[in-house]
């Protein structure tokens, strides 16, 4: 049963095939809204690709999934408008050109001109303004990430972030849509042991909170929802013909819209 705030995943004999093969396939998911869930294997076994799939960025081949009730790949379109991205590697990444009050700022502008009410665009600028602040603020206390702890606060270059600190970034990106869904790929890729803990601690918290939570990994922690890709399928790509612009529902936008438009929330 789906709950309003965070979005039951299935899955069934879930696959995507590609020019080159086999991203993944034979894929069974079952999780109740609020789960954390570890898609766990090697670099080169599908991971992302189940990943964008599950999110309605790439259009599986085979078996049958739904997310929040909405059926793959039929309902591609209202899947992503639900589906938050973190960071994603050549998906969303972040502007490397601003502060991170600026990029901040960018994604909160973003929501409203993409994903908002009409009645959100009508109000006073001072309006607008306070509650985009309120939202970022929201934001970066759920994934842990206080502008007082960086060199220069909020004029701190996203260039300068380390590792987790950019994670926390991404995902307050995302929050900022309020998904049902949230996704991030490579969680524990470059952090020490202990900012892994910190990383799967705050995933946790989010999922806490009754966000349904997908997250790409080498290895997952215990007591993790996991869900294993199996090694020796080739990656598809995400731009190709079984990519995010081969699609069955009513959105004609290309591929690289849909991606810019619902990646960086």
């Amino acid at each position: 049963m789906d709950s309003p705030h965070g979005a039951a995943v299935k899955a069934e004999d879930f696959g995507l095939k590609g020019p080159r093969g086999w991203a993944f396939r034979g894929v069974d998911v079952d999780a109740a809204p609020g789960t954390l869930i570890a898609i766990e294997g090697p670099s080169g076994s599908g991971r992302t690709c189940l990943l964008l799939a599950l999110t309605g960025r790439m259009k599986p081949t085979a078996g049958r999934a739904e997310v929040a009730g909405l059926p793959l790949p039929k309902r591609m379109g209202a899947v992503r408008r639900l589906a938050g991205l973190g960071p994603v590697p050549g998906v969303n990444d972040l502007d490397q050109a601003l502060t991170v009050g600026e990029q901040l700022r960018e994604g909160a502008l973003l929501q409203r001109r993409y994903e908002g009410p009409l009645r959100a665009l009508l109000r006073p600028p001072g309006s607008r303004g306070k509650a985009a602040a309120a939202r970022i603020d929201a934001a970066l206390d759920a994934v842990g990430l206080d502008p007082e702890t960086l060199p220069k606060g909020l004029r701190t270059s996203v260039r300068d972030l380390d590792r987790l600190e950019a994670v926390r970034l991404s995902l307050a990106l995302a929050l900022l849509g309020a998904p049902r869904l949230l996704a991030l790929d490579d969680v524990d890729l470059k952090l020490s042991d202990t900012e892994r803990e910190e990383a799967w601690e705050l995933l946790r918290s989010i999922a806490a909170s009754g966000t349904t939570v997908l997250a790409v990994c080498s290895q997952a922690p215990e007591g993790v929802r996991v869900v294993r890709t199996e090694p020796g399928a080739e990656p598809a790509d995400p731009a190709g013909p079984a990519g995010a612009e081969d699609r069955t529902d009513d959105d004609t936008k290309g591929a690289d819209d849909a991606l810019a438009e619902t990646g960086r929330a």
